[in-house]
């Protein structure tokens, strides 16, 4: 299948480790000029000369260090890579603070990074998806969103906040001509990654969260990127207001 997107023009949050990663290199691959952040400054250089090595002079790659939390930042970010690139057309929020604790200044990063880091890019974004014939956002939420699990505290609220935000989107923004829908991962693992430090650390809870997947496993990056690619590509043309779970089978409620 064509996913459509050569020529089109991209924004990642979190785009240098895990599922960020994942949907950078797949954007390259598909032909889409890619700008990523993250807050690890030589970390965004590597990653975009990789990136830049990957696409071989067939698109177009930027990155800068930027921190969500930091609205000036962010959006100002956002408005560069649409000058670079003379536009804009796909949005994706991947960032989390990937805060459970239920202390205040975990309840502030998760509101602060994943909630206002999702509503200050796609209010930076908008102009420019306003003059966009394929306008697409994707937000990057999260399974502990429908469920309740050991990240039901501000992770789990916040996640859950997202995917009404993004739905609320979907139905203003839809005379516009912009789609907006919502990935939910499953565990996710990667070298790096959330999960690996739980093995390491807490084998009982990563032997647990293994053991209620029944595919026996956790996802890959790559496998959530390739429904976030495609649901954010003109292939998804008439998609809006979808939360895409990813997750092997984990959850068990029903998604009506």
């Amino acid at each position: 299948m064509d996913l459509q997107l050569k020529g089109l023009k991209a924004v990642v949050t979190g785009g240098t480790r895990g599922i960020g990663l994942a949907i950078a290199q797949t954007f390259v691959d598909e032909g889409a000029d890619v700008a990523i952040c993250a807050r690890d400054s030589a970390l965004v250089e590597q990653t975009v000369a990789a990136l830049q090595k990957r696409a071989a002079g067939a698109v177009r790659v930027t990155g800068a260090a930027v921190d969500v939390a930091d609205r000036e930042a962010l959006q100002a970010w956002t408005r560069t890579a649409a000058e670079t690139f003379g536009g804009l057309d796909i949005v994706v929020a991947n960032v989390s603070a990937l805060a459970i604790g239920n202390d205040e200044q975990s309840w502030r990063s998760e509101f602060e990074t994943d909630m206002m880091g999702t509503v200050n890019l796609v209010g930076a974004a908008l102009p420019f998806l306003e003059a966009s014939k394929a306008a697409s956002i994707v937000a990057i939420s999260s399974v502990s969103a429908r469920e309740i699990d050991f990240a039901a505290g501000p992770y789990g609220t916040f996640k859950a906040a997202v995917l009404h935000y993004v739905q609320g989107l979907a139905f203003q923004l839809a005379p516009k001509g912009i789609r907006a829908n919502a990935v939910s991962p499953g565990n996710t693992y990667f070298p790096g990654g959330v999960w690996e430090h739980i093995e390491k650390n807490d084998p009982k809870l990563y032997a647990d969260s293994l053991a209620l997947n029944p595919m026996g496993r956790m996802a890959r990056p790559q496998e959530v990127a390739n429904a976030v690619v495609f649901v954010s590509s003109p292939a998804a043309s008439f998609i809006s207001g979808t939360n895409v779970v990813v997750d092997g089978a984990l959850t068990r409620g029903v998604q009506l």
